[in-house]
């Protein structure tokens, strides 16, 4: 009954992620309990995936990073509390604070960028952080930075003398017999990776609708996770994992490290961060895992402690959100349940509708701006658009934001804003609608300088090619592919906090004006260039 749940559970994912292929694995402290291979590695090819088929594991590989750092320190190579520069003299970031150590760094803590791949290897990007500044003193602000992991897998080679492939093959692959695993991802991986998929628009919020294509694929070799394993490799990964930090033939890392790896975790509380390892509350209990991410993969691993259970999903599509996260803990509350002979949770409930608008009569009406008017139906809990002698269901994405599958509308959400609690008005990339209901200002004024900077920026980075600067209201904002939009705080010419915490340290650098339109915008130290699109 138990793997017909989680076979469910799989074919929900696969449904409702639009997910080509996905393997999983289960295991317990001492065995490979299952693994199950479902959809096509090839689509084109209508090949199926196969239990040794390799997918991308991203940012999972982290902790492969963690756990060599810690044998670093039980060998008595690496003070995790000693500044950086001790061990990479060549290692600066513009700060007048305390320095970053290697702690810092392995639960992100140290206040630097999250990072964008904007050079082939990471190496120039770490020390290209000198051209940065820490946003706060290390230790006091959680920023996620994949960058961190990168510069860790350099200290790792300095420490050592030898590659960070070779640190992964000899120190975590050999010993764990995970013999399909690659170190690295190199052009051998190519030819038996699983394909990877994406929306076919890398531009605008995800739909079904669009279908979907290769995602772009390139070797990388750093310690922010770069391997690609499978389903059933990735189980022995968590069997040392379940025998806190044991292998089959011997002990990776002393019991001591591996308590500093694994976040404590509160069973009533949030997310907890270890090193490179997060302590999720799940119905009364912690399970432990992290997920990864790349240009074309999806994936989580979760471990359940106590129970002495583990579950691996490894997909091959990336997308706006990973559904193999909340999937992949089901699964394992499932196998728990299995295991102490218990009743099995109930399965996922059917998909909400997006469709659906509970309060579709909040947005009804008619919307203004000086050169446009927008009209909004409701019919029961369905909200329409009437637009060009059409009319356009709008499919809810967030509260008061929406998705309208027109293509006059697709490159961005509709947001409404209330005014306590009735919607007064609507944003739409750099468009206002007001309805009649609007009591606010409608004349702003901002500075001469921000007009050339408004556009749409690409850079060649696979898993962020691009986003958008819009004014509005007298405000700049930016405006991602996803929809998601964060606000430009103005920290000196030219020069832009990217969203309202002081804490964050990304900011946007906008320079070369040529004819009234600013031709690159940094971000956090990347170059984009204004493209032709809108």
């Amino acid at each position: 009954m138990a793997l017909d749940d989680i076979d469910h559970v799989a074919a929900r994912l696969m449904q409702e992620a639009n997910l080509p292929g996905l393997a999983i694995a289960l295991t317990d402290r001492e065995k490979l309990l299952r693994v199950s291979t479902y959809g096509f590695a090839d689509v084109s090819a209508r090949l199926c995936v196969a239990p040794d088929t390799l997918f991308e594991i991203g940012s999972i590989g982290k902790s492969f990073t963690s756990l060599i750092l810690l044998q670093m320190r039980d060998e008595g190579k690496l003070d995790l509390h000693q500044p950086i520069q001790r061990y990479l003299p060549w290692f600066h970031v513009g700060s007048d604070d305390s320095p970053i150590t290697a702690h810092h760094l392995m639960n992100h803590t140290a206040g630097i960028i999250r990072g964008t791949d904007l050079a082939p290897h990471g190496l120039y990007e770490a020390w290209a952080l000198r051209e940065t500044t820490a946003s706060v003193p290390p230790g006091e602000y959680w920023h996620y930075s994949s960058l961190g992991y990168t510069l860790l897998g350099f200290l790792l080679e300095e420490l050592t003398g030898q590659s960070y492939r070779d640190l992964i093959q000899d120190r975590i692959l050999e010993p764990l017999g995970m013999s399909q695993t690659h170190p690295v991802i190199t052009f051998a991986t190519r030819q038996r990776v699983a394909i990877g998929y994406r929306d076919f628009y890398d531009d605008r919020p995800e739909h079904p609708s669009h279908g979907l294509a290769p995602a772009i694929w390139g070797e990388y070799g750093t310690g922010d996770g770069c391997q690609a394993s499978t389903a059933e490799d990735m189980a022995r990964y968590l069997r040392m994992l379940l025998n806190q930090g044991r292998g089959p033939h011997r002990r990776l890392v002393s019991e001591e490290s591996f308590d500093l790896m694994v976040p404590p975790g509160d069973p009533s509380g949030v997310h907890q961060y270890g090193y490179a390892l997060v302590a999720y509350p799940v119905d009364g209990h912690i399970y432990i895992g992290h997920e990864g991410v790349t240009s074309g993969y999806m994936s989580h691993i979760a471990v359940d402690m106590e129970a002495g259970l583990g579950v691996v999903f490894l997909g091959n599509r990336v997308g706006e959100i990973n559904p193999t996260v909340p999937a992949a803990m089901h699964a394992l509350t499932v196998l728990r349940a299995a295991h102490h002979h218990q009743e099995s949770p109930p399965r996922l409930p059917p998909a909400t509708d997006p469709s659906r608008v509970s309060n579709a009569a909040d947005y009804a009406g008619t919307y203004r701006a000086s050169d446009r008017t927008l009209q909004f139906r409701a019919e029961g809990e369905r909200l329409f658009l009437i637009y060009d002698g059409q009319e356009v269901a709008l499919e809810r994405r967030a509260e008061d934001c929406f998705y309208v599958g027109h293509p006059a509308f697709e490159l961005f959400l509709l947001e409404f804003k209330r005014s306590g609690e009735h919607v007064v008005e609507l944003l739409h990339g750099s468009h206002g609608y007001l309805h009649n209901r609007y009591a606010g200002p409608q004349r702003f004024d901002y500075p001469a300088a921000w007009e050339p900077y408004p556009g749409h920026y690409r850079a060649s980075v696979p898993e962020f090619s691009n986003f958008r600067v819009a004014l509005r209201k007298g405000t700049l904002v930016l405006i991602l592919p996803s929809g998601v939009v964060e606000p430009l705080i103005p920290l000196g010419e030219g020069v832009f906090r990217i969203g309202e915490d002081h804490r964050s340290p990304e900011t946007l650098r906008f320079d070369t004006e040529v004819e009234g339109l600013t031709l690159r915008a940094k971000y956090s130290g990347c170059p984009f260039y204004r493209t032709s699109t809108p």
